[in-house]
Parts: C-alpha cells; structure tokens; sequence
C-alpha cells in the first residue's frame, strides 16, 4: 500500500507560479513512475505530466515549458512546478503513482489538491 498526500495548491493570479508537492509514505519502494493528472468539471481528466524511474519525462502540450515535473531519488516526494499560471490551468490536480508488486501494476492516487487561477 502506498499512501499519497497533496499539498502546495491554492488561488493565484494570472502570470503566478505554484509549486505542488506530494508526499509518498507506506510501501514506496514499489514506485516506478509517477504523474499529475488534473480534472476541471467540465473536462475529462488530463494527464498533466509524468515522470519514470530513468528521469524521463512528459509533459502535455497545453503546460510545456511551463511546468516542470521532479522527484527525490525514491520517490518519496513528487512535485510539480507551475509558472505563467492562466486560467485555463484551473482544476484539481491529482497526484498519481504507479506501483510494480511482483507481476501487477497498482495505480495509487492522492486526495486532489484544486488550483484556482484567476484573470
């Protein structure tokens, strides 16, 4: 079991940065990739970035150049840097790892932290 917590999100102005932060605890040694996913009411949800074990990363086109993904060696603490922040970045961004135990992938997520940008 890996446990997930968010935190790092909050209302800011158009043009700002915030810098989310998740904390990994339980059986995180298990963790090969990590990611944020973010879901607006009106969307469905989005992968936002993702990074795997090697340093690799990926970013959605909407938030190239302006995010930026990165983690601790293990894994224990994942984050995602947002700067030049637009409305259209409002959502709730959710943390996501994924686990290999023996032969299964297991996905684990956090609570969801909402990010509000305002014009």
């Amino acid at each position: 079991q890996v446990q997930l917590v968010e935190s790092g999100g909050g209302l800011v102005q158009t043009g700002g940065s915030l810098k989310l932060s998740c904390a990994a605890s339980g059986d995180t040694i298990c963790i090969t990739a990590a990611a944020w996913y973010r879901q607006d009411p009106e969307n469905e949800p989005q992968l936002v970035a993702s990074i795997v074990g090697g340093g690799s990363t990926y970013y959605a086109a909407s938030v190239k150049g302006r995010f930026t993904i990165s983690r601790d060696n293990a894994f224990n603490t994942v984050y995602l840097q947002m700067n030049d922040l637009n409305p259209e970045d409002t959502a709730v961004y959710y943390c996501n790892v994924n686990c290999l135990m023996g032969s299964r992938d297991v996905d684990y997520w956090g609570q969801g932290t909402q990010i509000t940008v305002s014009s």
